[in-house]
């Protein structure tokens, strides 16, 4: 599906919320398209070995959902937790804005200057300045515009065309002087923004806090993660990722998930005791529930740990950087197998960690195993950091697919 600014859209006076789902359908559909497609597989092997590397590896840099609120680019929310406090509307802007469009950086002149790159602080709290690339260059470019007064955070700016016309939007998403190259997809990017911005304004109040709200209100407070990604699924048609195949529904929900995952860690509570903020009452988030997020950075590093095993025929393609269909049966099962496979890397970890669930450190899942990867896949790439202690296979590059899903 490709969303355009005409799409026709259904607004209701009282929004209303689906009810809940208590299993995620992503894993049984991915489990059927896994075995369908047979092409990626799954080594069990290679599982037990990268999940006590990642555990330890995560242990040693302390890695926790607290871990968001350290990347330079990040907008933090105010602690103690104020839902009043602008700053908290602010960030949730910002996240949501971020998840809609979070898609689609790969280049073709990777490891080239001339690649699409925005240049901006290094981080907030530094004058000195960077080109960002890939999934940063979107924050920088998001922050740049904030620094410089344009509201392209607030929904109620971005959804209007002649407050925010298009020729504002490409201005925000410059590329660099040296960069050859324009933001890959900017239309489909821009036709999103004036989708989820228009439904936000109609329908909740005009802000992400508002979808919240109404969302928490609509379940009595007792909202779980999965539920909201659900409802974030069902009221927004770009966040739809799904596929059909041998007459299945194939769930992949990546950027609903991450947005939910985003805002579970920016405003994950200093006490680990204490509630999470957005999600007060009955069972908590639930953040268990949420897959991993399958793009394809994330692969690129499951298959290096030697987790997912591809055939010789796939291998040629990722080295040649031959383009991948969308919807085609190698791309559903690279993405049916990340999601599985580090599904069963979260479990493995928990069997090494004896189950034990309190205190910041133990906190793994599959969302933030998969912020962890995401890093690490990064660092690798720029030759900043390698594996080491468990056998590796060869770097491939990541496979190549232009779409609004990834």
């Amino acid at each position: 599906m490709m969303v355009s600014a005409e799409s026709p859209l259904v607004f209701c006076d009282e929004p209303t919320m689906p009810p809940a789902r208590t299993i995620n359908p992503v894993v049984p559909s991915c489990e059927h398209a896994l075995a369908e497609t047979n092409i990626v597989h799954i080594s069990e092997d290679g599982v037990k070995k990268a999940a006590e590397y990642i555990s330890l590896r995560m242990f040693m840099e302390s890695y926790t959902p607290r871990t968001w609120r350290t990347h330079p680019l990040h907008i933090c929310p105010p602690e103690p937790y104020s839902a009043s406090d602008p700053l908290t509307k602010a960030c949730l802007n910002w996240i949501f804005l971020i998840s809609s469009l979070n898609f689609s950086f790969w280049s073709e002149r990777e490891g080239s200057a001339e690649r699409y790159g925005v240049e901006w602080r290094k981080g907030w709290d530094t004058e000195t300045r960077a080109v960002h690339t890939g999934y940063w260059s979107l924050v920088a470019a998001l922050n740049r515009a904030l620094e410089q007064d344009i509201p392209i955070t607030d929904p109620e700016f971005y959804a209007s065309e002649v407050h925010c016309p298009d020729t504002l939007i490409a201005h925000v998403f410059r590329p660099a002087a040296a960069s050859k190259e324009e933001l890959p997809l900017l239309k489909e990017r821009i036709a999103i923004m004036r989708e989820v911005g228009t439904i936000l304004c109609k329908s909740f109040g005009g802000s992400y806090a508002g979808f919240l709200d109404v969302f928490q209100r609509s379940r009595r407070g007792q909202g779980t993660a999965l539920e909201l990604v659900q409802t974030v699924t069902d009221t927004f048609p770009s966040f739809r990722d799904e596929r059909s195949l041998g007459g299945h529904r194939i769930f992949f929900w990546k950027r609903a998930q991450i947005l939910v995952a985003e805002t579970w860690a920016a405003f994950f509570p200093p006490d680990t005791s204490a509630p999470h903020p957005l999600f007060p009452h009955g069972p908590g988030p639930c953040i268990d529930s949420l897959t991993m997020f399958a793009d394809y950075r994330v692969p690129q590093i499951l298959h290096h740990l030697g987790i997912l095993v591809y055939p010789p025929s796939l291998q040629e393609m990722l080295r040649n950087g031959d383009d991948i269909s969308l919807g085609s049966d190698v791309e559903v099962s690279i993405r049916a197998a990340s999601i599985l496979s580090v599904e069963r890397i979260r479990d493995e970890i928990l069997r090494l960690r004896g189950n034990v669930r309190k205190g910041p450190w133990v906190q793994v899942n599959s969302a933030l195993i998969d912020f962890y990867l995401w890093d690490l896949g990064k660092r690798i790439e720029a030759g900043r950091d390698r594996v080491e202690g468990i056998k590796s296979v060869e770097f491939l590059p990541a496979h190549r697919i232009r779409s609004i899903w990834y």
